[in-house]
């Protein structure tokens, strides 16, 4: 019973430490990042479509929700604006699942997410397996139409001028918020702080640099007799 207990534990200490530990190695690596109720088991991700592709110079919003059990179960992904894509749900903006399921371990993160996996998926579409049938549909039936369409979407709904746009008017919102305020909070009094240009309250979950390595080194340690990592340049999104 007591041994069944402290299993339990463990994994919850394992998965927190996972959690916080991608979340800051995300925004290491240039990431900009969202928190949804300075949680970040759920946040949102700006990803940039691929150079070279039909995606190319498109900017989406990823939603992101990590599991209870997460490493030893794969993020849930969705896009937040619209995306033409054979593996992408065109209403909900899921991602096919069994894309990121069926090559998922402990060992890969959310960076491999962002820097691997979905840049091979929007790279190499597979219209066999289709959350959007007509976009797969198209893509076997006329590349070149679909590749047009697909640009379009990028024109409509992902654009960079109307990101960078969405962005201004943020933090126009967030200096108004302050208008008229005659005693603003001071970090000395532990009021508030921001993390990725976002303001948060001092003693909230927000991961901070000084937390990266004692997290790394504690997930690192509870999951390192799982082997060796797997070469994850050699994906092939477009085989599963």
């Amino acid at each position: 019973m007591n041994k069944m207990a402290g299993s339990t534990i463990s994994n919850h200490q394992v998965s927190s430490n996972r959690k916080q530990c991608d979340f800051t190695k995300l925004m290491m690596a240039g990431f900009d990042l969202e928190l949804n109720n300075d949680s970040t088991q759920d946040f949102h991700v700006v990803f940039h479509g691929p150079k070279g592709t039909v995606y190319e110079g498109g900017v989406w919003k990823v939603h992101v929700t990590l599991p209870d059990d997460y490493p030893f179960a794969s993020p849930s992904i969705g896009f937040m604006n619209k995306m033409l894509h054979p593996n992408v749900d065109e209403a909900s903006g899921s991602v096919c699942l069994d894309v990121i399921n069926q090559t998922w371990t402990p060992l890969y993160s959310l960076v491999n997410v962002f820097e691997v996996f979905l840049p091979q998926l929007l790279t190499y579409p597979n219209p066999t397996d289709p959350l959007n049938s007509e976009a797969a549909s198209l893509m076997s039936r006329d590349k070149r139409l679909y590749e047009e369409k697909v640009r379009e979407y990028v024109r409509l709904y992902a654009s960079r001028e109307e990101w960078e746009k969405e962005q201004r008017e943020k933090k126009e919102a967030q200096k108004g918020s302050f208008c008229g305020t005659s005693n603003l909070p001071n970090a000395a009094n532990g009021e508030t702080s921001t993390t990725s240009g976002e303001a948060s309250t001092v003693g909230e979950a927000v991961p901070t640099t000084a937390t990266t390595a004692e997290a790394t080194n504690d997930a690192v340690s509870e999951i390192s007799d799982l082997g060796s990592p797997a070469d994850i340049d050699d994906v092939d999104i477009s085989a599963l």
